[in-house]
This record gives C-alpha cells, sequence and structure tokens, in this order.
C-alpha cells in the first residue's frame, strides 16, 4: 500500500478514515474494525499481512493499523435532515475559525473542490448532531463505477471529532479506531448527507458516531470511532 500525499490528514501522515478502509478492503466484505497504532506516512511503500479475518499494515518491522472483521457496529444513526438544512448547518463548521490539520483530506478548508472531500459538519438549532452535504467527485469512483469504499470510511471520520472540542495548543484529537458497516453504495456526483454525534467522554478518550446518508435519507454507512487527545508537537508541524 502507498498513501498518497493527497489522502493526508495530519501534514506528515495519511487521513486515519481513508487508511482505515483501504486496510479494511483486504478483508472479506463486511462490518471491520480497523485500530491505528502510529501515524502512517505519505509516499512510502507500506506492508500488508492480510488473512480472512485480520490485515495489518507495516512500515518495515514496525505495525502501523490493523484491522478485523467484525460482526456489527452497534449504533444508531439519527434521523437525517434534508440536504438544504445540511448545507446550512455546514456554514457553522468550526474547522473555518480554527482547524489543526487545514489541508486534511476529509474536512480541510484549504482543500479546493474536487481534490478534497470538503466536508464541514455543523450544527442544526435543536439538535446535537452535526451535519454536512457531500458530493463525491467522480475522482473518487473504484473499478465499479461508485465511490470507492475506502473514501466512505474517510468521510465517517472526521464528521464526529467535531462534536467535541478539537485542539487546543498543546493538544489535539487523533483518531484511534474506526468500526464502520458499509449499507449501500455512492454514485460519483450524488448529494449526500454525513452526520456526527458525540458518544460520550473517557480520560483522554472521545468517543463519536457517525453515517453518511443518500440526499433521500438512506443510509449508506454508519461508524464508531474512538479518538485519542495527544500532544499536538509531533502532528501539528
Amino acid at each position: 500500500m502507498r498513501i498518497s500525499s493527497r489522502f493526508c490528514g495530519p501534514p506528515k501522515s495519511g487521513n486515519g478514515g481513508y487508511v482505515s478502509g483501504a486496510l479494511a478492503s483486504y478483508l472479506p466484505p463486511g462490518p471491520a474494525a480497523v485500530r491505528l497504532k502510529a501515524p502512517p506516512p505519505l509516499e512510502t511503500e507500506l506492508r500488508v499481512e492480510a488473512t480472512r479475518e485480520i490485515a495489518r499494515l507495516f512500515d518495515g518491522a514496525s505495525m502501523l493499523a490493523e484491522a478485523r472483521a467484525i460482526d456489527a457496529v452497534d449504533v444508531e444513526a439519527p434521523l437525517v435532515p434534508s440536504f438544504a438544512e445540511a448545507v446550512e448547518a455546514s456554514r457553522s463548521f468550526s474547522g473555518f475559525h480554527h482547524h489543526p490539520f487545514p489541508r486534511c483530506f476529509v474536512c480541510g478548508p484549504k482543500r479546493a473542490e474536487g481534490d478534497g472531500l470538503r466536508i464541514f459538519p455543523g450544527l442544526i438549532e435543536k439538535r446535537d448532531v452535526l451535519f454536512a452535504p457531500w458530493v463525491p467527485d467522480a475522482s473518487l469512483a473504484d473499478t465499479s463505477g461508485h465511490v470507492d469504499p475506502a473514501f466512505v470510511w474517510a468521510a465517517l471520520d472526521c464528521t464526529g471529532v467535531f462534536a467535541f472540542p478539537v485542539a487546543t495548543a498543546d493538544c489535539v484529537l487523533v483518531l484511534g479506531e474506526l468500526a464502520a458497516r458499509m449499507d449501500g453504495t455512492i454514485a460519483p456526483g450524488e448529494e449526500c448527507i454525513v452526520a456526527g454525534w458525540s458518544l460520550g467522554i473517557d480520560g483522554r478518550k472521545r468517543y463519536a458516531g457517525s453515517a453518511v446518508y443518500s440526499n433521500g435519507g438512506r443510509e449508506i454507512a454508519v461508524a464508531r470511532a474512538t479518538w485519542v487527545n495527544v500532544p499536538g508537537a509531533g502532528f501539528l508541524a
């Protein structure tokens, strides 16, 4: 596996959701959980070792991530608003004012249309769920003509983290584990809605749910993420 610099999260490493989805693709179709153990470097030849139950990503002798097949993702997705309501919610995206990784492939406001996913979640009045519109670019299609599942995993990644204060001067939240289930497919150019919400806090860990829907409210994917509050020095450079 080689992670293109296009698919960065922090400046020097791959977006956690994209890397998780790419590694999960080595498993048979079905729900999977991916634990990230170290930042995956960009533009580097990485090694994958996979069986039907487990896939591991290595940089030399160092294991960067491990994906495993699971029975289910125990998350209930919220009711979805209209695409127009999601567009309106995105105007309040906190990352427009302060973003630890402004060139993140998924949620970076400094990425151009057609380059990054430009998913900017914001709150809808009287709801504690964040929503964002998403129209996948044609470059995200796989050989079947649908959006590659790795990019759906990427969309599931960042949306939930904005349910929490994302960064301070000294600390940032980075993805520790992502468990996801794909329930459908998306066509490039299709209007979609992405949701993210808090599932709680435990010490340095933050738990979030996220989901991707079609414009008509069809559930495409759902995920549960574990984020970890870590010193920012190694990620913000």
